[in-house]
C-alpha cells in the first residue's frame, strides 16, 4: 500500500483523476484533440479569472520559470527571493545569462509591495519575478498588493511563480494585472506531475515577439506556443493523459465551486496551524501564512527526521525542511483534493507518533 501524500507535491491524487489519465490516447492533430485542448484552456481561464491567453506545457513548472525570463526581459530582471523556490528563479535567470538584480528577505518573511515599489522606482527593470506561495517556508506573499505596485510602472511585466498556490487560493489575473502566472499540476491542481500551465497577457506576448529567437530558444518560445494554441494545438506532442485529467479536474472543481474550494483550503490551513503552532511554532511570518501548506519550526525539540520516518511507516508521507531549512523545519500540505477528514486523520496519527519520540 502506497503512503498517502501530505507533502507539498506531488499531492494526493483521487482515483477519478487517475482513471481519466488512463483513457486511450487520441491523435494530437485531430479534431477530437482540439476540442479537448480548447475545453481545458477555457476552463483554466475561468479558474484564473482571466480572458488573457493560456499556454499549456508538457514540462514541470521549472520549464516555464526559464521560459518566462527568456521571453519577457530585454533589459533587466528584478528577482525577489523569500525562500528556496524564489531563489531557484533567480538562479535560472543567472544561468540564462540575463541581467538581474536580487532582492532577498530573511526566509520566513514575506516579499512586500513596498520592497517591490522601492526597487522599481530606479527605472532599471522590465521584469519582476515573485513567488505567490513559497513552498519551502510556508509564506504566502501579498500578491494583489505586489501587483498593484508593479502596475505603477507601465514598462515592467510581472511574472508570478504560483506553483503551490494556484487553485488553493484566488489568483485574479485580470483584476490584479498579472502578466504571467505559472504553475505545475502536481500541487493544488492535484494531478500527477509532468505538466504545467500559465496565463500570459497580451503585452507579455508582445514582449516575447520582440525578443530574438536565440534568447527564447525553440521549445518554450511563447510566440510559437501561442500560434499553435490559437488553433487549439501545441507545437510539439503534448501529454494527452494530463489533458484528460485536467478536463476531469476542471469539471470536479466547477461542481465543488471555486469559492468553496478556496474556503476548504482556508479551513484546512487554520486547523493545521491551530494544531501545531503552540507545540512547534509557525515558520512563516505572522499574517503571511500559506493556505496550502504549513511550515513548522521545532520548538518542541524533537527529531524531525525520525518523525517523518515513523509517519512513513504508518503510510503517511510528510515533508522535512527544504534547502537551507533541512533538519530545522517540517511541512504539512493541505491542498488539492484533500478534505478535512484527511487532515483530522493525519493530525491524529502525528499526535500518536510524537508521543513515541
Amino acid at each position: 500500500m502506497k503512503p498517502k501524500l501530505f507533502i507539498p507535491g506531488p499531492t494526493h491524487v483521487d482515483q477519478e483523476i487517475l482513471d481519466a489519465m488512463a483513457q486511450y490516447p487520441i491523435g494530437h492533430r485531430t479534431p477530437d484533440y482540439r476540442d479537448l485542448q480548447s475545453t481545458v484552456v477555457s476552463g483554466i481561464k475561468n479558474l484564473l479569472y482571466t480572458e488573457q491567453h493560456v499556454l499549456i506545457s508538457t514540462s514541470s513548472a521549472t520549464g516555464l520559470m526559464e521560459a518566462g525570463v527568456r521571453n519577457l526581459s530585454r533589459k533587466k530582471v528584478a528577482n525577489f527571493i523569500c525562500g528556496a523556490f524564489s531563489k531557484r528563479q533567480a538562479e535560472i535567470t543567472r544561468i540564462c545569462g540575463l541581467n538581474q538584480d536580487i532582492f532577498e528577505v530573511e526566509w520566513g518573511k514575506a516579499t512586500t509591495a513596498e520592497q517591490v515599489d522601492s526597487a522599481l522606482s530606479t527605472g532599471d527593470y522590465d521584469l519582476v519575478t515573485v513567488v505567490f506561495n513559497e513552498t519551502s517556508t510556508g509564506v504566502m506573499n501579498p500578491l494583489a498588493e505586489i501587483a498593484e505596485a508593479v502596475n505603477k510602472y507601465p514598462g515592467v511585466l510581472l511574472m508570478v511563480d504560483a506553483v503551490s498556490g494556484m487553485l488553493g487560493a484566488p489568483i485574479k489575473v485580470d483584476e490584479w494585472g498579472i502578466d504571467m502566472a505559472l504553475a505545475s499540476v502536481q500541487k493544488a491542481w492535484a494531478l500527477p506531475p509532468g505538466f504545467a500551465v500559465t496565463s500570459l497577457s497580451e503585452r507579455a506576448l508582445e514582449r516575447s515577439r520582440s525578443i530574438p529567437e536565440p534568447q527564447k530558444g525553440f521549445y518554450f518560445d511563447f510566440v510559437r506556443l501561442h500560434k499553435a494554441g490559437e488553433k487549439s494545438q501545441t507545437p510539439i506532442t503534448p501529454s494527452i493523459p494530463h489533458l484528460y485529467a485536467l478536463a476531469e479536474q476542471i469539471n470536479r472543481i466547477n461542481v465543488e465551486g471555486l469559492e468553496n474550494r478556496f474556503q476548504r483550503h482556508r479551513d484546512m490551513a487554520n486547523r493545521v496551524r491551530d494544531w501545531g503552532k503552540d507545540q512547534f511554532g509557525l515558520f512563516a511570518e505572522a499574517g503571511y501564512e500559506s493556505d496550502t501548506l504549513t511550515c513548522f519550526g521545532n520548538e518542541a525539540g524533537i527529531d524531525l527526521i525520525a518523525l517523518a520516518d515513523k509517519m512513513k511507516e504508518r503510510n503517511y508521507l510528510i515533508s522535512g525542511g527544504y534547502g537551507d531549512l533541512k533538519g530545522q523545519t517540517f511541512r504539512l500540505a493541505h491542498m488539492g483534493d484533500l478534505q478535512m477528514t484527511d487532515i483530522e486523520d493525519v493530525l491524529g496519527v502525528l499526535d500518536e507518533v510524537i508521543q513515541e519520540l
